[in-house]
């Protein structure tokens, strides 16, 4: 059987690319889109079109869902396989999430509920996975030099969002989004964002967000709404709650708890953003970026705590990076989410906090408790190891896939 592999350079595309091929499934790849980010859909379409001429796929995979490579799959009759692993994903909510030849599936649940029923026969949930394999072959090869470089209290890998914050992003006049917004509106979303930050498990924003503050955002921020008529429903407001609002406030969160540690911990920081929130602040030491497939798991091996902060547009989900750190036998410290205990227990096989305090609290604790914070990491390890790989994930995808073509 044959299937081709739309690639744009998602990092999980190598691992579901050798998960496919330990299959026996027969990968064709087009990679346009590697070297030209500006490709049109209709050049997309066209590449596609060549080769539904020239070859019977079985069915067509993409990360993340494809509005045009829906509609040309609809047209050809093949099946469009897509997993979704970033949030928000406004492309899920183009009506092309609605053609029969669609099987989405989502990692976050709330993000699956808030489209399924426009597609019942065609979207699913599949939580992400890890590579243990493939961290377990850089781990094996750390070095005396490696420990020396890497080895950490606390870490934390990854944007602080300061640089994708449309909120406070400048104009060529340099005032910021927010700054243009009437001051009853900017206080009410300042208060609003506040009240989130101290809320887990639950994401209140687009339930408490007024008709008039999401008028007064789309006023100035229109490029980033969506005309109704492209759309399955009114967008307006999930726009408003995720794309900018949820944005701000996971920026805001970020830089609170990180400055709260840097006060009382050593915490290294491997980030590209702006970190100027953070100056006279000791503990926290900039490290630049890190490399994700040769860096990082040494990172999140050697650091005693991994800290995972999930941006709030991911409302239930797990993310990535709580996989992947647990994948490399790193300890986790990861904010509550509710999807987190359907597959983990806490104090088990990772940690988890739902306020700044118990935060600070639990990094104290699980710093000077070697054996137990080992163990934990250690459980948590096995755990993803024997349950939750791309093997374990792509195998559940396929038997769906398989499932409804019968």
């Amino acid at each position: 059987m044959e299937v081709l592999v739309y690639r744009y350079g998602s990092i999980c595309e190598p691992d579901i690319l050798s998960c496919f091929q330990k299959m026996g499934l027969n990968v064709v790849t087009e990679e346009t889109e590697l070297s030209n980010k500006k490709i049109l859909p209709s050049e997309r379409v066209k590449n596609l079109s060549h080769l539904f001429d020239t070859h019977t796929f079985t069915f067509v995979f993409s990360i993340n869902f494809y509005p045009s490579i829906s509609d040309i799959c609809e047209i050809y009759r093949i099946p469009y396989v897509c997993w979704s692993v970033d949030c928000p994903v406004m492309e899920l909510f183009q009506k092309s999430v609605q053609n029969a030849c669609n099987r989405i599936f989502c990692f976050d649940r709330a993000q699956y509920e808030a489209i399924a029923s426009y597609n019942t026969a065609g979207i699913f949930y599949l939580p992400l996975a890890t590579n243990v394999d493939r961290w377990d072959r850089v781990i094996s090869a750390i070095s005396a030099a490696d420990r020396a470089k890497y080895a950490a209290d606390i870490s934390f890998v990854g944007s602080l969002y300061t640089e994708k914050n449309p909120y406070m992003t400048k104009d060529s006049k340099g005032v910021t989004f927010k700054e243009k917004l009437p001051d009853d509106v900017q206080g009410f979303i300042d208060g609003l964002c506040a009240a989130q930050e101290q809320l887990y498990g639950f994401n209140l924003l687009q339930q408490a967000l007024t008709e008039t503050v999401i008028t007064a955002l789309k006023q100035e921020m229109a490029p980033l709404f969506y005309e109704e008529s492209t759309t399955i429903y009114n967008t307006d407001a999930y726009v408003a709650a995720n794309q900018i609002v949820g944005m701000h406030v996971s920026c805001l969160e970020r830089i609170h708890l990180l400055q709260a540690l840097g006060r009382q911990f050593d915490v290294d920081l491997y980030t590209f953003s702006d970190l100027s929130e953070f100056e006279g602040i000791g503990g926290i030491h900039h490290k630049g970026g890190a490399k994700t497939l040769t860096e990082m798991p040494k990172i999140f091996h050697l650091s005693k705590i991994n800290l995972n902060i999930t941006m709030r547009p991911i409302q239930t989900g797990l993310s990535l990076r709580i996989w992947d750190v647990l994948g490399c036998g790193g300890f986790l410290m990861c904010n509550y989410q509710p999807e987190l205990f359907e597959y983990f227990t806490p104090g088990v096989e990772l940690e988890t906090f739902a306020s700044c305090d118990e935060l600070l609290d639990k990094c104290a604790y699980y710093l000077t408790h070697d054996s137990e914070r080992q163990s934990i990491a250690r459980a948590g390890y096995e755990k993803v190891k024997a349950m939750h790989t791309y093997d374990h994930r792509i195998a559940d995808m396929i038997r769906t896939v398989y499932g409804t073509m019968q």
